[in-house]
């Protein structure tokens, strides 16, 4: 991988570019790893979401029946 990393002096103005140090691009890709993990459980809640108030349909009642049943 070659990642490449911008550092913007703000009093000279001048940008620097420079390849991931070895220690740099072990966070990157452990925050990259960490964001599709969050993102696949996003999904997987969302669909357990769509599919629990399907079934619930499936029966005739809606999401605040339940609410008020289990309330």
């Amino acid at each position: 991988m070659n990642e490449i990393i911008k550092i913007h002096n703000a009093t000279t103005g001048q940008v620097t570019e420079r390849p991931l140090n070895a220690k740099e691009l072990a966070i990157y890709e452990q925050n990259k790893q960490q964001e599709i993990a969050t993102r696949q459980a996003e999904s997987e809640k969302a669909e357990a979401r769509s599919a629990a108030e399907a079934k619930l349909i499936a029966l005739g009642l809606t999401v605040d029946d339940l609410k008020a049943l289990l309330g």
